[in-house]
């Protein structure tokens, strides 16, 4: 294994201990129910049993679940029956195009004019395969929705080439596979390239991912937007998730962090502070982190992901819910702090337990004391069906119905609060005492006799204090269900929140969860089940719900807004992390520049406060930028200088230069002055690479262009580049390495031998006929990385962009012959006529004589 076994981003983090329950073994032949896109769960567990007698499927059933959301009138009875049938159906496939890819309107193309028909050629000719088809509500036909599900995907024979298509351009990043519900709360952010943008809980990616794509719209090759996407989130191995799945994004306006989302830290600049810390002397663009958009998708339940982890059926119960109330409070609140005036926030769960969405929306409201409205986006994205959110909602709690706080015996507040009520009110004393010994007495005969405290009791005659549940005056009806029998999809909740001023002055903050609620595990095990990762609905103990409400503290609202004193405003983090802090932000003895040295062995780094993090360091060493500007002629326009960082304290080791942009730079330099409060664990866009191979060495420039910067870059290079044919782009790509002399235009092989020994780019020319090398780069322009070497050119390209760059430059030679046919046809066509034309005027002018003519 070498090394690669203590890499960060192992392998291992990216996989998903939850056994997928509607994956059959291989051996199963091509004619099992399970392809079928009308095969039920029933029909597949039933032909699983025939093949293997002791295979026992997951029960998609839980008679809690049953009771508990009829109760809660989520759906009316007349709908319970479709809404049960389609809960137990695998969700359907769905995926997004990426709207910045080079090639998104040729693969939306290739869907509305290849696919789409070829699919819907199989099915008239008797398959069981459906048709895709694009999501109406979606922008564009950028997203588009199928009615089999991922593992029909799999292993269905008729849709191979489909799949192939999907999952090449899935890795490449020209498209996102990602639950069709999921898509949703972006859209409603009205997001802009000016906003600086912050997700809190953003693993696995693909909201961030969708967040980039608004960012860099209408964007010009070469140039970038002037807003910032922040991806937060508290599990480190999420995080490599993160990282992973924004990669293919190939932006310069994201920084990944990881904190916990309620305690997420606030930047503001201390004028006492030097900028010698910077390099800079003069003031950063600006002086507090506070965000113009906020995507607030907290950990939850994930009982609306049913459809994709079936295991949460056996797993489900009430407390679940109330376990993560106060959680969702509090990262929904911190949210708001770091939200500006004018600003919006979505809340949004994958849950469908008002517990979870209209109780804290209704708590929210409430704190705030009309500093936030909640927005009605009725009239945006019309062709979406949603429900108005519920008014009233019951709380069980360990199988009691409670209708008001006022019922919730003493002992039990500490788990249920006054917030999950519709009124929130709070009442000093409970009722009467029989009432509390009625209710402890129910509480004690009510739990199963297997000792488990999590297991819903099922008892619907269990008498409550309050016979009518309360019902909110707050426009809750503004909030968002989307479940799955309206439209094929999974179950989802939104909020909408738009900040009308600072918090008021006596504004309270709850004190941070107790270490042995450990709240990290319930985030860092946030369901959210999409995009390509898959991740899984777990199971939340209950037992550590809202204890983290036992106390309040109250805090100035002047100084969580204007950024007046950092102790004050990072209290609730201080306290999580008081033990933390004494090992991580005192540097050792033995600290130096940023790195710990641990005799014996390696290195250790620190960012700042945190140990064992990479630091983020700008870059500048003036011999290096310069004699990179020089070998490939980067413009003075292009901002280069004071925008490339490192995650290496030593200069001389340096491997890989990252490139940032304007608004990040901004960031990071307030964060620098700041006491570097974020914990960084990814920021920029990989541009150089140090070219480690003796050849490599030998170079004018020891650092070549990566691929992911490329695009970026491109515009503003003025050296070291090559104008191809197709024919030689082609074979570049197929063979990898080509000798000078092998190159089907020899004029090419000639120019090549002529570029400096290092990394060159080739360009695709966009006119064979055209042999000028004055091509103006646009969105257009495809261009790889190459090496030219001393007798050969070799490609500097992943195997899986080769495979991709080949598949749409044949698509791209097909076209244009079919065009020139095309053209050859019609002007045949204009030949003949003009003929015709021609032959007719030639007897016309047979039958003139003089007396016609005079």
């Amino acid at each position: 294994m070498g090394g690669r076994g203590r890499s960060r981003t192992q392998r291992k983090h990216f996989r998903q201990s939850r056994e997928n329950v509607w994956k059959r073994p291989k051996s199963d032949d091509s004619q099992n129910p399970e392809n079928s896109s009308n095969s039920t769960p029933d029909d597949i567990n039933d032909s699983r049993v025939n093949r293997d007698p002791g295979w026992q499927p997951f029960a998609t059933q839980n008679t809690g679940f049953d009771e508990y959301y009829k109760e809660q009138e989520i759906v009316s009875p007349e709908e319970w029956d479709a809404f049960i049938q389609y809960l137990r159906k695998p969700l359907p496939a769905a995926f997004r195009i990426n709207s910045s890819s080079q090639f998104y309107m040729d693969i939306r193309r290739q869907l509305e004019n290849d696919f789409t028909i070829s699919l819907q050629a199989e099915d008239t000719d008797g398959s069981e395969v459906a048709a895709i088809k694009p999501l109406p509500w979606y922008p564009n036909n950028l997203a588009w929705h199928s009615n089999f599900s991922r593992n029909q995907l799999r292993k269905n024979q008729t849709l191979e080439r489909f799949h192939e298509f999907l999952k090449l351009e899935n890795e490449t990043g020209n498209i996102t596979r990602q639950e069709a519900v999921s898509m949703v709360p972006p859209l409603f952010l009205d997001v802009h390239p000016h906003h600086f943008v912050l997700d809190m809980c953003a693993a696995p990616g693909s909201k961030t991912f969708q967040l980039l794509e608004m960012i860099h719209q209408l964007t010009e090759m070469g140039t970038l937007p002037s807003g910032m996407v922040i991806a937060n989130d508290l599990d480190v191995q999420r995080c490599n998730l993160l990282i992973h799945q924004t990669k293919r994004m190939c932006t310069s306006n994201l920084i990944v962090t990881n904190h916990e989302a309620q305690h997420f830290p606030s930047c503001h600049l201390h004028s006492h502070i030097n900028n010698s810390e910077t390099g800079n002397s003069k003031e950063p663009g600006i002086s507090q982190l506070q965000f113009d958009r906020v995507l607030c998708d907290v950990p939850c339940s994930g009982d609306g992901t049913l459809r994709k982890a079936p295991d949460i059926w056996r797993k489900w119960n009430a407390g679940m819910g109330n376990g993560l109330h106060g959680l969702q409070v509090q990262i929904a609140m911190r949210g708001i702090s770091l939200l500006k005036v004018g600003g919006r926030m979505i809340y949004s769960t994958c849950s469908m337990n008002p517990i979870e969405n209209e109780a804290v929306v209704a708590e929210i409201l409430r704190r705030c004391e009309g500093s936030i409205e909640l927005m009605d986006v009725s009239s945006e994205l019309s062709q979406l069906i949603r429900r108005p959110g519920l008014k009233k909602w019951k709380v069980r709690d360990k199988g009691v119905w409670f209708t008001s706080y006022k019922d919730v015996p003493k002992y039990r507040r500490s788990v249920v609060t006054s917030g999950m009520f519709p009124s929130g009110k709070t009442y000093e004393e409970t009722s009467e005492h029989n009432h509390e010994t009625v209710t402890a007495e129910l509480f004690e005969n009510g739990k199963e006799s297997s000792g488990n405290e999590l297991q819903l009791i099922d008892n619907p005659m269990a008498p409550t204090h309050s016979l009518e549940a309360e019902v909110s005056t707050l426009p809750l009806e503004r909030c968002m269900r989307i479940v799955p029998h309206d439209q094929n999809t999974g179950a989802f909740f939104i909020a909408v929140f738009h900040k009308l001023s600072p918090l008021s002055v006596t504004q309270k903050k709850p004190v941070s969860l107790p270490r042995k609620m450990d709240s990290s595990n319930a985030q860092a095990e946030k369901s959210k089940n999409e995009g390509k990762e898959d991740s899984d609905g777990v199971e939340i103990d209950s037992t550590r719900g809202t204890e983290g409400q036992l106390s309040e503290a109250t805090i100035d609202a002047d100084t969580l807004e204007n950024g007046i004193g950092e102790a004050a405003l990072d209290a609730d983090s201080n306290i999580v992390s008081e033990e933390n802090e004494k090992e991580e932000a005192q540097p050792s003895p033995d600290t130096k520049n940023g790195a710990e040295v641990v005799r014996g062995k390696r290195k250790l780094q620190i960012q700042g406060k945190w140990r064992g993090v990479d630091p983020v360091l700008f870059y500048r060493d003036d011999t290096v930028i310069d004699s990179i500007m020089e070998f490939y002629g980067i413009k003075d326009s292009f901002p280069f200088k004071g925008h490339l960082i490192t995650r290496n304290i030593d200069n001389n080791h340096v491997k890989r230069i990252y490139y940032i942009s304007k608004s990040v730079k901004e960031v990071l330099e307030l964060n620098l002055l700041s006491g570097q409060h974020l914990k960084i664990a990814s920021v920029g866009l990989k541009m150089f690479e140090r070219q480690t191979s003796k050849e490599g060495a030998t170079a004018p420039c020891l650092f070549r262009i990566s691929s992911e910067g490329l695009p970026l870059v491109l515009p503003h290079i003025t050296k070291q580049i090559l104008y191809a044919s197709a024919v030689d782009f082609k074979h570049l790509l197929q063979y990898k390495i080509i000798k000078f002399s092998d190159f089907v235009n020899p004029e090419f092989g000639e120019k090549a031998s002529k570029l400096m020994l290092g990394c060159c780019v080739v360009v695709l020319r966009r006119d064979d006929n055209v042999l000028s090398d004055d091509q103006q780069v646009d969105a257009s322009t495809v261009a790889i990385g190459c090496w030219r070497g001393r007798t050969n050119v070799a490609v500097m390209v992943t195997a899986i962009d080769c495979q991709e760059l080949l598949e749409r430059l044949s698509s791209l030679m097909a076209t244009e012959t079919v065009l020139m046919q095309e053209n050859s046809s019609s002007q045949l066509e204009t030949d003949k006529v003009a003929y015709k034309n021609d032959s007719e005027l030639k007897e016309d002018i047979k039958t003139l004589t003089p007396a016609t003519l005079g």
